[in-house]
């Protein structure tokens, strides 16, 4: 056999790429791009704002429950005597509880002690004289002539329906019940405190409140106008 020459042969070079170069220009623009399609800050402020009025909204839709403040609620009275004068006064609250959703009251009753009925008008006869005193006109109020406050101490009303600014109810005084209806009703509400105020109409004579003056050009007017004042703690 013939002579054998061995080649030495040459290790491989291994070429390695350079990766880190590409890896950080990925990275470079990656940053660029976030920088650029990132909000502004007015954009960002706005966005701060909207969710605020969000919020707000929110907190505005959910239908709040507030227990009566006797002390801070009351309802004010006027009786008009046609073709001699008016009396008004108040009458104290000692219980009650309303519900507000979205700035409108949705529900609520109260009651009212007949036996504070307080005239605050000026048309009387000094204390002491024979007739036409103040606190006659109490007596007389509180007479079965009028409110019968010894059978009948409380009177009621509570919502039944509600329709825009106004509320339909059961009123409940003297032992009788009719629907009637508060007008004009109003409400805020801040730092957990809201008051509602509205008007209420009656006719006395569908409670059995029926006196009648006895001079013929003297009428007592049916008509018993009432303001409800509601003051009331968030429960």
């Amino acid at each position: 056999m013939g002579n054998k020459f061995s080649v030495p042969l040459r290790p491989q070079t291994t070429i390695q790429p350079n990766m880190k170069s590409p890896v950080l220009s990925v990275v470079a623009l990656a940053a660029v791009a976030l920088v650029a399609c990132g909000p502004s800050e007015a954009e960002i402020a706005a966005a701060k704002e909207k969710a605020a009025a969000d919020s707000l909204a929110a907190l505005a839709a959910m239908e709040k429950s507030y227990t009566v403040d006797a002390s801070a609620s009351k309802l004010t009275w006027t009786g008009t005597m046609l073709g001699v004068k008016s009396h008004n006064g108040t009458i104290n609250m000692t219980e009650g509880s309303f519900s507000v959703k979205g700035g409108a009251v949705t529900g609520g009753k109260f009651t009212v002690d007949m036996k504070s009925i307080a005239p605050m008008d000026s048309a009387y006869a000094p204390d002491g004289s024979k007739e036409g005193t103040k606190s006659m006109l109490v007596g007389h109020l509180s007479s079965a002539d009028f409110f019968a406050v010894d059978s009948f101490p409380t009177a009621t009303f509570e919502i039944t329906s509600v329709e825009g600014a106004s509320a339909t109810g059961k009123l409940t005084l003297r032992g009788k019940t009719n629907d009637e209806k508060v007008t004009d009703i109003v409400v805020t509400e801040e730092n957990g405190v809201a008051k509602a105020t509205g008007k209420l109409s009656f006719d006395r004579q569908k409670y059995g409140v029926a006196w009648k003056a006895p001079m013929k050009d003297v009428v007592l007017n049916d008509a018993i106008e009432l303001t409800v004042e509601l003051t009331g703690k968030a429960q």
